[in-house]
Order: structure tokens, then sequence, then C-alpha cells
């Protein structure tokens, strides 16, 4: 028997459907879901993990803006360092978003089949407040 979360959804479709869009998911159903532990863990941990991505990836792209804006200033748009650091965060960007994208998926495709996953950080910090004990 399939266990449900007070949402009316089962419980493996509810914590798969927390990471569904990043932080924003999990910050619905984290306010949504009052009953299921589980849920709620899974909810929070999509909250840590995605909205702590999110930041990084938005100052990466802040910091890459001021530094090609400074070069652009010095030398102009066809100087080799613009070329250099434009290259550089454009391959950094890539390389993020890929990971996330990876770690996204696997989230979900995990949670949805039942699997009760603990990312290191973030499901410390989750498992501690929604009072959910899930071993690594």
């Amino acid at each position: 028997m399939s266990v449900k979360s007070s949402t009316g959804l089962e419980e493996n479709v509810a914590s798969a459907l927390c990471y569904a869009l990043g932080w924003l998911s999990g910050l619905v159903f984290f306010f949504i879901e009052k009953d299921n532990k589980t849920v709620r863990f899974h909810a929070l941990q999509s909250i840590i993990t995605f909205g702590t991505l999110h930041l990084i990836f938005w100052v990466i792209g802040l910091l890459s803006g001021i530094i090609l804006r400074a070069v652009i200033r010095s030398a102009g748009y066809y100087a080799f360092g613009y070329v250099v650091f434009s290259g550089l965060f454009t391959l950094l960007s890539i390389v993020i978003g890929l990971a996330i994208f990876i770690c996204w998926a696997i989230l979900i495709y995990k949670t949805y089949n039942g699997q009760k996953i603990k990312l290191p950080i973030a499901g410390k910090i989750a498992a501690k407040h929604t009072g959910e004990e899930i071993s690594m």
C-alpha cells in the first residue's frame, strides 16, 4: 500500500514534484504539506540545494558582468582579455548549468522511484528541521 501525503498525492510523486521547479516547487510543497515528513524533507532539501545553486549562478553572472565591463572600459571589445574572460565565464556557466541539470534529474528520478536520497549538507539541514531521518 502506498503512502499518501496531505496533498492527496502519493508520497513518491509529491517528493519528486518538490524538485520539479527547483527551489520554487520545494517552497510550495514545504508550505502546503503539513503531515508527511518525507515530503517536507524533500521540499526543504530542494529549497536549500537549488536556492543555493541559483544564488551561486547569479553571483557568477554578476561578477562576470563586472569584470567584463572593466575589461571593455580599459581595452575595448576586441581586446584579448575580453575574449578570454568572456569564454571562461561562458564555459563556467555551461558546466555549472549542466551539473545543476544532472543533479535535478537524478533527484527527481530517485525520489519518484521511492529512494530516499539525502544530500550531504542540504540533507542534513533538512532532516534536522523536519525531523525526518534518512540515512545516506
